[in-house]
């Protein structure tokens, strides 16, 4: 009976130790966030090569009159209008005194084959307020947190449409100060909707790197840290469509500018 009692502790022993390691191993998985997703984990260490960068700057032009910017008619819903001291404004083309074209997306489409790039850290905010979505345009990650917020006191849906066909969904929002976080997993541009109120729409770019910048209200962008190399630059607007241009970024450290000019669609 001594010699079955001794020979038991080494086993007790390891599987007190077995249990205390499959607690520890639980405890280290990542949580799941507000909307009940599980945060992805972090991408490799990027690729980009060593050296010197530079900041590719540009301003996108409008050629032509604009077109008449519409305002928006929220009278359904009080809880829009009465935000709004002077009626709201369609965004679908916004153009500045000088010309420059606002909300316009630009980005590096070729030139970065075989490199690779951690997710950004940051959490990237699309905003609802006073019924109209904030930014109108925006760049983030694959799997870069995405947190949705309603800043309004009344019932807002947030349905995402990805242009992939997968990923898309739909959140209901009913109070003020709700919000979730997504994580958007495939490339490419997602629409997202306010179905309660149709006039609200944004455009969400998921990036597989940081090389992006949207024009400011002056038709400005300019996109930071770009390495030496041969780029295609590409210029999209929700409404004109896109152009692309090529660029050369030199090692001597030269700053790049790159101009577009968009022209209203025939018929519009």
């Amino acid at each position: 009976m001594r010699k079955m009692w001794m020979g038991a502790i080494p086993v007790a022993a390891a599987v007190a130790l077995a249990l205390v390691g499959c607690a520890k191993k639980s405890s280290d998985q990542p949580k799941a966030n507000d909307a009940g997703n599980t945060p992805p984990l972090a991408a490799a260490a990027p690729s980009a090569p060593a050296g010197p960068t530079v900041t590719l700057s540009g301003t996108i032009h409008f050629e032509g009159t604009p077109p008449e910017r519409k305002a928006i008619k929220m009278s359904a819903d009080d809880a829009c209008h009465k935000q709004h001291t002077e009626p709201a404004l369609t965004e679908d083309v916004v153009v500045g005194a000088g010309g420059g074209l606002q909300n316009v997306f630009v980005s590096v489409q070729a030139g970065l084959e075989g490199k690779t790039f951690p997710v950004p850290p940051d959490t990237v905010t699309l905003d609802q307020k006073g019924c109209i979505y904030y930014p109108h345009v925006f760049g983030l990650a694959v799997n870069q947190p995405l947190r949705i917020l309603n800043s309004d006191p009344t019932l807002h849906n947030v349905h995402a449409i990805p242009e992939s066909g997968h990923g898309e969904f739909n959140k209901g929002m009913a109070r003020q100060g709700m919000q979730i976080t997504e994580f958007v997993k495939e490339l490419g541009t997602v629409r997202f909707k306010c179905d309660v109120h149709p006039w609200m729409q944004s455009w969400g770019h998921v990036m597989s790197h940081p090389y992006f910048g949207v024009t400011d209200n002056a038709g400005s962008y300019k996109i930071a840290n770009l390495p030496p190399g041969e780029y295609t630059i590409q210029a999209w607007h929700e409404k004109l469509g896109s152009q692309t241009a090529k660029l050369t970024v030199t090692a001597d450290g030269a700053t790049p500018t790159l101009d577009f000019t968009f022209k209203a669609a025939a018929g519009s």
